[in-house]
């Protein structure tokens, strides 16, 4: 870990069209992880997100160039080389940068797309205790698919730990029970 411990940034997303996005908010640690003496960021990752049962893990550039979410699953994306920039929320959402050492918590249904990455970019994915993930495209999600996914969502429990501290998932436990941004 980066000496002084990662930074923590949340952001709320409320639905955009057939986006549900989710009521709990996207977790992005700042410097989550840092090189071990001849260590690897993808291994570090990997194992810290095993070690807090955020499993089902790939290592690959990781994120599609086209607007997307999961309704089956929430995600952790952690950053082992290298920078991405992406867009999170849908249309109206906002742009991030990720670089090496960064963790991204998406919550179920949560929209997001890369628009940008350097040639080494590498990333470690996770998922809570395993669970599988399914694909929908942002621009082609039809109305039944859209309130097939909504009651898949409604439905996934929070996390018992975050993938990066292994502590409660507080900020989404603490999350409104209803869906949109918080005042």
């Amino acid at each position: 870990m980066i000496a002084g411990g990662p930074r923590l940034e949340t952001m709320h997303f409320g639905p955009e069209g057939r986006v549900p996005n989710s009521r709990f908010p996207v977790l992005l640690y700042r410097g989550a992880v840092g090189p071990e003496p001849g260590g690897d960021l993808a291994d570090e990752l990997e194992a810290r997100f095993r070690r807090h049962d955020w499993l089902n893990n790939w290592r690959e550039l990781g994120v599609y160039d086209y607007p997307h979410y999961h309704s089956t699953t929430h995600e952790a994306l952690g950053m082992a080389r290298g920078r991405i920039t992406l867009r999170l929320g849908g249309a109206g959402g906002v742009v991030v940068e990720l670089e090496a050492g960064d963790v991204l918590v998406l919550p179920v249904g949560t929209s997001h797309t890369r628009l940008g990455n350097t040639a080494d970019s590498w990333m470690v994915g996770g998922y809570p205790e395993g669970r599988d993930w399914d694909l929908i495209r942002d621009e082609e999600v039809g109305e039944a698919e859209a309130r097939a996914a909504l009651k898949l969502i409604g439905s996934l429990p929070i996390p018992a730990r975050d993938p990066v501290t292994g502590g409660p998932m507080a900020a989404w436990r603490e999350a409104p029970r209803t869906h949109g941004i918080p005042s």
